[in-house]
C-alpha cells in the first residue's frame, strides 16, 4: 500500500505531538518531496548532516542509495515499526506515494568508556565491564568467546517503554529446555517500563520470597564467558550494565574467575576460606550470645575473667548489645554507599573509630562485642557477589534472635531450616545446593576447592 508524504507526515506528528525533540526535514529529490525524520535526542545530527542532508541538497537526483552515506539500511512498509526505530536511535526517511520506508542507524556518540567493573575487584585478569549498551556487551562478549555455537536472541519488554533484552548460551552446551523456559518467563512479563535486567529477574526467580538470590549478576566480561562455557544462560538488557547469569548454585556465588589464574592450592585456600566466611558471617554474633546468655561454661578458664569483666557492667542484654552495634554497622555502610565515594570512605573510618571508641567508652557494649561486630562485617565483606553480601546482612539477624531465646539449640535449629530451604530451593528444575543435594561426588571437585584445569576439562557439563 502506498502512502501519502502528508499521511505519513501526521502519523508521525500525531505519535511525537508532545516530543519537541522530534525533527522533519522536507527536500524535494527527484521532482519529488522527501521527509528525513528523526528525534534529535537520540541520534548524532552531524551524521545525519554529513551522510543525508548534505548528499541530498547538492545533487537534487539520481539512485537514492548510492547518494546517501550511510549504512546499517532497513526497510520498512510498517509505520509502527518506524516509529519504533526512531526511538532506538534511528533515522527514517520516506517518499511521497511509496510503500517503503528507509531506515538508516544514526545513533548519538553519547556513551560510557569501557572500564573495569566498580562492584567487582579484577585480579589479574581482563578488567573490560560491560557499560549500558547492548550491543558494546554483546561485542565484549563475541571477541571473548570465539565461537559459532555462542546463540543470542532478542526479546522485547515493556508495554509502554519498550526495552530490548538478550539471551545468550553456547547452542551445544546450555540445556534447550531451560531456554525454552526462560524465553517463556520473559514472554509473560506485562509491565510498562523495564529499568533494570535486575527488574526482570524479579519477574523470572523460581521462589520470590527466599532470602537468598536465585541468579548470579555481574559487571565482568570474563565472568558470563567462563559461565556461558560451564552451559549456563545469560541475561542483558538494553541501558543495564549487569548481566544475570542463571542457573546458578549456593556456590557459584563464592566462585571467582580470579581463582584459576592463581596455583591450585591457593586458589582451593582462597575459596575454602570465602565458604567457611559464609558462617562466621551469619552465625558469629549468636555464638557469641548464647555463649554470654546461656553457655558461660563452654569459655576456657583463662578466658572466663576476662569476659566477665567485659560484659559485667553492660545495662543491656547481650541480645541488644548485638543489635545495637549490628544496626551501627549496618546504618555506617549505608551511609557510605549513598555518600560521594571519598566522603563515603571517610564516614566509614571515622564512624566505625568513633562511635566504636564511644560506645565502649560509655559502657553500653563490650570490647568483645566490638570484635565480634567487625569479624563479621569483614566475613561478609569476603563474598564476591554483591547480591550474597545483602543476604548474609540479612541472615545474622533471625539466628541472633534464636540464640538469645534457646542458645546453641537455637542456632542449630535455625541452621537447619537454612539447610533444608537450601536443599529444596529449585532454580528453573536445577537444584539450588547442588551438588551436596543431590550428593555428587563427581561434581565437589569443583565446590569446596579449587579442582584443577585438566580435571575440570575432562569433567561434563553440569548444566
Amino acid at each position: 500500500m502506498h502512502h501519502s508524504i502528508q499521511d505519513v507526515r501526521t502519523y508521525f506528528q500525531a505519535e511525537f505531538a508532545s516530543a519537541n525533540d522530534f525533527i522533519i526535514h522536507t527536500l524535494t529529490w527527484n521532482q519529488k518531496p522527501i521527509d528525513i525524520v528523526y528525534v534529535a535526542t537520540l541520534v548524532s545530527e552531524e551524521m545525519i548532516q554529513d551522510g543525508v542532508l548534505t548528499p541530498l541538497n547538492h545533487t537534487k537526483q539520481g539512485q537514492f542509495l548510492q547518494t546517501i552515506g550511510l549504512g546499517q539500511m532497513q526497510v520498512t512498509c510498517l509505520l509502527e515499526q518506524a516509529v519504533d526505530a526512531l526511538l532506538r536511535g534511528f533515522c527514517v526517511i520516506y517518499f511521497d506515494d511509496d510503500s517503503d520506508l528507509y531506515l538508516f542507524h544514526t545513533p548519538s556518540s553519547f556513551q560510557r568508556s569501557i572500564t573495569e567493573p566498580v562492584n567487582e575487584k579484577v585480579l589479574g585478569n581482563s578488567h573490560e565491564g560491560f557499560i549500558e549498551r547492548l550491543d558494546i556487551n554483546l561485542h565484549l562478549i563475541r571477541k571473548k568467546v570465539t565461537s559459532k555455537q555462542l546463540a543470542i536472541r532478542y526479546v522485547h519488554v515493556g508495554l509502554e517503554a519498550d526495552t530490548k533484552l538478550a539471551i545468550v548460551y553456547m547452542d551445544q552446551l546450555a540445556n534447550p529446555d531451560i531456554v525454552a523456559e526462560i524465553e517463556k518467563r520473559i514472554a509473560d512479563i506485562r509491565i510498562d517500563y523495564i529499568s533494570s535486567v535486575g527488574i526482570v529477574e524479579q519477574f523470572i526467580e523460581d521462589t520470590p520470597y527466599s532470602p537468598f538470590p536465585q541468579v548470579l549478576s555481574t559487571e565482568r566480561v570474563d565472568r558470563v564467558s567462563a559461565n556461558l562455557m560451564e552451559g549456563r544462560i545469560a541475561l542483558l538488557a538494553d541501558g543495564s550494565s549487569n548481566a544475570i547469569i542463571l542457573p546458578v548454585s549456593f556456590f557459584a556465588f563464592y566462585q571467582s574467575p580470579d581463582d584459576y589464574n592463581l596455583h591450585i592450592l591457593n586458589g582451593s585456600f582462597f575459596r575454602l576460606l570465602r565458604v567457611s566466611s559464609f558462617f562466621i558471617a551469619i552465625t558469629l554474633p549468636a555464638v557469641y550470645i548464647a555463649v554470654v546468655s546461656f553457655h558461660f561454661e563452654t569459655i576456657p578458664n583463662e578466658l572466663v575473667l576476662p569476659m566477665q569483666n567485659a560484659v559485667l557492667d553492660i545495662p543491656f542484654p547481650p541480645i541488644m548489645e548485638a543489635m545495637l552495634m549490628e544496626l551501627t554497622v549496618e546504618l555506617i555502610r549505608e551511609a557510605g554507599l549513598r555518600l560521594h565515594s571519598a566522603v563515603g570512605q571517610m564516614i566509614g573510618v571515622v564512624g566505625g573509630l568513633v562511635i566504636g571508641d564511644a560506645i565502649v567508652r560509655v559502657g553500653l557494649v563490650s570490647n568483645i562485642m566490638i570484635v565480634v561486630v567487625a569479624l563479621t562485617a569483614i566475613s561478609s565483606f569476603v563474598v564476591p557477589s554483591y547480591e550474597f553480601r545483602e543476604t548474609l546482612r540479612i541472615l545474622r539477624f533471625p539466628i541472633m534472635i534464636l540464640s538469645a531465646s534457646f542458645g546453641f539449640l537455637g542456632i542449630v535449629f535455625g541452621l537447619s531450616i537454612l539447610l533444608i530451604h537450601m536443599c529444596k530451593l529449585e532454580v528453573l528444575g536445577v537444584p539450588y545446593f547442588y551438588p551436596l543435594s543431590p550428593l555428587n561426588w563427581k561434581g565437589l571437585k569443583d565446590s569446596f576447592i579449587r579442582s584443577s584445569i585438566w580435571q575440570k576439562l575432562t569433567d561434563d557439563c553440569t548444566f
